[in-house]
């Protein structure tokens, strides 16, 4: 119901949670119920790019704007033009790099490396995280103007341990997953092995049940 209501605002949005809860498949699911469904779903791990190519992969750059730069490249941000831009870990950005984000989130335009061009862009953003951005803003990890700017809307994950009720129905869908990729018989959990799945607390949540699921699927 909360991602079906934040769906039709053009708001930010910042996704919360522990690693592991969903919140890729959340974001995925406010594009599909927007206005902007038609258009991109383009997603950028901020912690998997290196610092000094993140901003290259954001924003583009010009052909010879740096070394290995052979060709002209669009960023993310052009790609997701009309769509959705998914900024995953925001948390783990750095801080030279946020004041960057921030000045294309105020202003609306950005400017390839190696550019003198600024281009207008229209991307909703959706950002997430596991880390405590307002710890992070406290101990100057994280910038403040930046947070507010991209904490539009926030939906906060709460980790399998706290939701125990979703486990019979996610094993389930799991079971069923497993069986139509292995082209198998569909299975089912013994009432033991439900108990003891209820009774565990989960600490890599929703994809350590799912990759549990997929273990016992193959060796039962």
């Amino acid at each position: 119901e909360q991602i079906a209501k934040v769906a039709q605002t053009a708001g930010r949005v910042l996704i919360t949670g522990e690693s592991g809860t969903g919140k890729e498949l959340i974001a995925r699911a406010v594009h599909r119920a927007s206005k902007r469904s038609m258009g991109p779903f383009v997603k950028v791990n901020c912690a998997a790019i290196p610092a000094e190519l993140i901003e290259s992969e954001l924003f583009g750059h010009e052909k010879g704007a740096f070394s290995g730069a052979v060709a002209k490249k669009r960023g993310r941000f052009e790609l997701a033009d009309g769509g959705t831009l998914f900024l995953d870990e925001i948390g783990d950005m750095d801080l030279d790099m946020q004041t960057k984000l921030l000045r294309v989130l105020q202003d609306g335009v950005l400017r390839r490396v190696g550019s003198k061009e600024f281009k207008r862009v229209s991307a909703r953003i959706v950002s997430a995280t596991n880390k405590d951005l307002l710890s992070f803003i406290k101990e100057s990890r994280f910038r403040e103007d930046l947070y507010h700017r991209l904490n539009g809307i926030n939906i906060v994950l709460p980790p399998l341990r706290e939701r125990r009720e979703d486990v019979p129905l996610l094993a389930e869908h799991f079971l069923k997953q497993q069986a139509k990729q292995s082209g198998q018989g569909p299975r089912n959990l013994t009432d033991e092995a439900l108990d003891l799945f209820l009774r565990y607390d989960w600490p890599g949540n929703i994809r350590e049940l799912e990759n549990e699921i997929m273990r016992a699927s193959a060796l039962s």
